[in-house]
């Protein structure tokens, strides 16, 4: 690796550590432009001799893609984790791409790797999380990454859910709860757009159908609606409807017949529409 620029003069992975050597990248300030970039031809040469057991074109490989690394782990950077930490983790990610990446297939090696970069940090967030989820989810959830990191060493694509759950032979919606579980949470103040000072936060974009303004209205003109039946009228319409009992029962445990139940529930809802 002696073309590399001063910044980074060598890479080592042991395990699941990434060690920058004796010049340690400061992701912060670190000048992009002075990293190496390959061609798409040249990628494509590299990953075959690296194939092959080239040891020194993995490790050119690894050098030229930094780059992409860095684009990444600029994703993650409202989360407050430490950009060296991310780093180091993104270019597991980029090593495993390039150790799996099938060079049979008609695949830009870019398309394969970003997704298992932006995996092995999700994958880092997750362990690291101040959220609990419990150990069976964990385990489905961990399960379901192997899956989909297995199906894109065959396919070079990301699989679908439906393809995940076929594979684990679990149901559609065990795959959706296992990896909504693992997911890292989001703050209601994280800016999702800004335009001339106008920031739309997440909090914006959330809607609650069951406490806005509407509902809160409808739900008083219902109470006072109601506050002008009778009693009878109130007490049919609780075991109705919230009571969930049938009029032959509420018939028999008030004391009147079917028919009157029937008038008498009519003639309140009609009244409850009315003022409202």
């Amino acid at each position: 690796m002696k073309d590399l620029p001063p910044e980074i003069l060598e890479i080592q992975y042991s395990g699941r550590e990434v060690f920058v050597m004796q010049h340690k990248v400061e992701i912060c300030g670190v000048n992009t432009a002075k990293l190496k970039v390959l061609k798409s031809s040249e990628t494509q040469a590299l990953l075959r001799k690296a194939k092959a057991g080239d040891e020194q074109a993995r490790e050119e490989l690894i050098a030229g893609n930094l780059r992409l690394v860095l684009s990444v782990i600029q994703r993650f950077a409202n989360r407050g984790e430490n950009a060296d930490d991310l780093f180091q983790v993104g270019c597991i990610g980029l090593i495993k791409a390039i150790d799996n990446f099938n060079v049979d297939l008609d695949v830009k090696f870019s398309t394969y790797g970003v997704p298992m970069i932006v995996g092995e940090i999700r994958r880092y967030l997750r362990d690291n999380s101040a959220i609990r989820v419990s150990r069976a989810m964990r385990d489905t959830a961990y399960k379901v990454l192997q899956a989909k990191e297995a199906y894109m060493a065959q396919h070079q694509k990301e699989p679908t859910v439906e393809e995940i759950a076929k594979l684990l032979g679990l149901k559609r919606e065990e795959v959706v709860f296992a990896l909504d579980a693992i997911l890292e949470p989001v703050s209601l103040y994280e800016p999702v757009w800004s335009d001339s000072g106008d920031t739309v936060c997440v909090m914006d974009q959330v809607k609650d159908d069951k406490n806005n303004d509407e509902m809160w209205v409808e739900r008083i003109a219902l109470k006072e609606a109601v506050s002008h039946l009778t009693d009878r009228e109130r007490k049919i319409l609780s075991m109705r409807f919230f009571q969930g009992k049938t009029q032959m029962e509420v018939s028999a445990e008030i004391g009147i017949s079917q028919a009157q139940v029937s008038r008498l529930e009519k003639n309140a809802l009609r009244q409850i529409r009315k003022e409202m």
